[in-house]
């Protein structure tokens, strides 16, 4: 449990070494390299050193690796081969991913002829997309029976296209006939937009005819480089699709081919981000003509390894402890029950190097919060096997891993609160044997039925919020000692403890023991006096310092608040168990015989199937929410920054020091 102890760094050693440390520091994997952009700008260091790093040479990675990116997108789009559910890193060792890849050359031209190949396919299917936009807009002239190239003649002028549909063709032929009884009017075909029609005249009454067009809304349609009527031109665009169906077929087909590359070509991939992120964080050293320099983080723990590459390359370095109140990356090291839970801090935010670590506080509350909150026998079982499932058989890493093996004991949880509380998917098993066997069996709680007894858990739940907040604020007062403020968590913490215990003994404690409630009275009066006392001393002169003490009496209610707010552990219990019996109501509805059977499976399958995803999102969401609001509050500061250190961010393979 703790925030990982980290030393600055300062490294200065030959630029012909350079190469060859970045690579083994990037083996490593534990140093941060800091950004020099202070001493850039530095009188002291401007004059010796500039920037080291080629902004070009990331930026030429940059477009291999989007290159490569597009290829493995089309591999992958016509890789017909089984897909795990989850994609994991192949494990490689170093010496093996070297020496496959100083063969890439080939792997590389495979990449230009694929690509070569997608540009291909990409101008085929542009082209059968303006055919087939070309296709749809000639349907509508199919049956026009002119060929589309024969504009004006000599003495006659044809006019093609649309009006609204919403306009009186016939109404529009009369006005045509009124104006001349020598023009050809057409409709040729309708939709639900337009009327496409056709209209030939005499050239000289041309204008007049357009007028009247004008005013039922015609639009002109003109046919560039076309020949023959539209129908012809239609045969030929479908020959024309038939042809690129048939070539697209083909470029598909090599495609298809080229995905037994798939392999080499993301070792390919995973060494140019590899390249990259080198020659990238260049931008974070100096230089000088011969000497580079390097500042960073290193862990404490990993002190020594890094000084063995060090001096393996006779480079100048200093290792010292972090300066008073300097801020320092965070990374956390915790136990294989705590971390998992990790996630749920860092989803909060990490915490500032002169705060604490909250893990491990916060673990087993939130594991018994979420599990108070689904609180089914069933539903816990299925997380936790589908999770433990997951993690067996595929190797994740990080925030998924992570997330899984948070649910899988939040899973045990769930499943052990279903057994105090009898809900085994819901009353199902109850309901079953009820339809199936008239049978009146049941399932007993071991502690409480929830739906019988709320206000018993109301009551538990307010006692759970108490505890979880008292080791807030213990935490806060473990910080406040550790920081040499004993009296401050004496007062601050010490103070409000009996204050908040003396309340609850003076207005409950009599029905629990016998004449506690006159102690209760005693301590409430002794530590409010304490905190009347004590909470203003920061104030100057007694009349200040007195009133702050008497108004910082008032955040006692901040503290009810936050007390009552763990009423929602058993909202979202009773919102499970509701929700389950209606299930089993609805599925019981059927009676007994084959369509009630039926429906009973239907409605279980559906119903708990809802109720599962919706109240364990309800849980993991407001089991997060009583640890960054309620507990949170009374001790965490975050803002700290991620530990990032430079190391070999692959995609696709993980690469290893020792055989396999």
């Amino acid at each position: 449990m703790a925030i990982v102890k980290m030393n600055k760094i300062s490294i200065i050693g030959l630029n012909k070494e350079k190469s060859l440390l970045i690579k083994d520091i990037m083996d490593l994997g534990v140093v941060e390299i800091s950004s020099q952009d202070s001493k850039i700008t530095d009188p002291e260091w401007i004059n010796f050193v500039k920037r080291d790093g080629n902004e070009t040479e990331v930026l030429n990675y940059d477009a291999k690796i989007s290159k490569i990116n597009e290829v493995l997108a089309s591999l992958e789009k016509y890789d017909n081969s089984k897909k795990p559910l989850f994609s994991t890193r192949r494990t490689i060792t170093s010496v093996e991913f070297e020496q496959r890849i100083l063969s890439s050359a080939k792997t590389e031209e495979n990449v230009t002829q694929i690509l070569e190949l997608i540009k291909s396919l990409n101008e085929v299917s542009t082209e059968e997309n303006k055919t087939e936009t070309a296709i749809m807009s000639l349907k509508p002239w199919a049956m026009y029976d002119v060929p589309l190239d024969i504009g004006d003649t000599r003495y006659t002028s044809i006019f093609t296209g649309v009006v609204p549909n919403i306009i009186d063709i016939e109404k529009l032929t009369n006005d045509l006939e009124q104006k001349t009884d020598r023009c050809y009017f057409r409709k040729i075909s309708s939709d639900k937009d337009q009327h496409y029609i056709s209209i030939i005249c005499l050239s000289s009454e041309k204008d007049d005819v357009y007028e009247i067009l004008k005013q039922y809304g015609f639009n002109n349609v003109t046919f560039k480089d076309l020949e023959g009527t539209a129908a012809e031109n239609i045969v030929k665009y479908d020959q024309k699709l038939k042809e690129l169906s048939q070539k697209k077929e083909i470029i598909e087909k090599n495609i298809t081919g080229a995905v037994p590359y798939k392999e080499e070509i993301q070792l390919l991939y995973d060494h140019l981000v590899i390249e990259r992120d080198k020659n990238k964080i260049l931008g974070n050293m100096l230089k000088t003509d011969t000497t580079f320099y390097i500042e960073g983080w290193i862990p404490e723990n990993s002190k020594e390894k890094v000084e063995q590459a060090l001096n393996a390359y006779q480079c100048w370095y200093e290792i010292n402890q972090p300066e008073e109140g300097e801020q320092y990356p965070i990374a956390l090291s915790n136990n294989s029950f705590v971390q998992p839970f990790e996630s749920i801090t860092e989803l909060y935010s990490l915490p500032s190097s002169s705060n604490i670590d909250p893990t491990l506080f916060m673990a087993p509350f939130y594991c018994i919060f979420f599990g108070l909150m689904l609180a089914d026998v069933g539903y816990g079982l299925i997380m936790s096997i589908l999770c433990f499932s997951v993690l067996k058989k595929f190797k994740l890493e990080g925030t998924i891993q992570k997330m899984l093996k948070l649910f899988f004991y939040c899973g045990i949880s769930t499943a052990f609160w279903g057994v105090m509380f009898g809900s085994w998917f819901g009353d199902a098993i109850p309901a079953a044997a009820k339809l199936l066997f008239n049978s009146d069996f049941t399932i007993k709680p071991l502690w409480i039925n929830p739906m019988e007894e709320p206000m018993t858990l109301l009551v538990f739940s307010f006692v759970f919020g108490v505890i979880h907040l008292f080791a807030g604020m213990a935490v806060k007062a473990y910080m406040l000692i550790r920081d040499g403020n004993v009296l401050d968590a004496v007062f601050d913490i010490g103070f409000w403890y009996g204050f908040i215990i003396g309340l609850a003994l003076m207005l409950f404690g009599n029905a629990i023991i016998p004449g506690s409630g006159q102690i209760g009275k005693w301590m409430t009066i002794i530590f409010a006096v304490g905190l009347i006392l004590t909470q203003g001393r920061s104030k100057t002169g007694i009349v200040s310092k007195l009133i702050s003490g008497v108004l910082s009496l008032y955040n006692i209610t901040s503290y009810l608040s936050d007390i009552l707010s763990y009423s929602r552990l058993l909202a979202l219990g009773l919102a499970t168990g509701v929700v389950s019996s209606v299930v089993s109501i609805l599925g019981s509805m059927g009676g007994r015989n084959i369509f009630g059977i039926l429906l009973f499976v239907i409605a279980m399958l559906i119903g708990h199937s809802f109720n599962f995803a919706i109240n364990a999102l309800g849980a993991f969401v407001h089991a997060a929410r009583l640890q960054y609001v309620e507990f949170f509050g009374k001790f965490y500061e975050g803002g700290g920054e991620q530990f990032n250190p430079l190391i070999k961010k692959t995609k696709y393979n993980k690469i290893i020091k020792e055989e396999i």
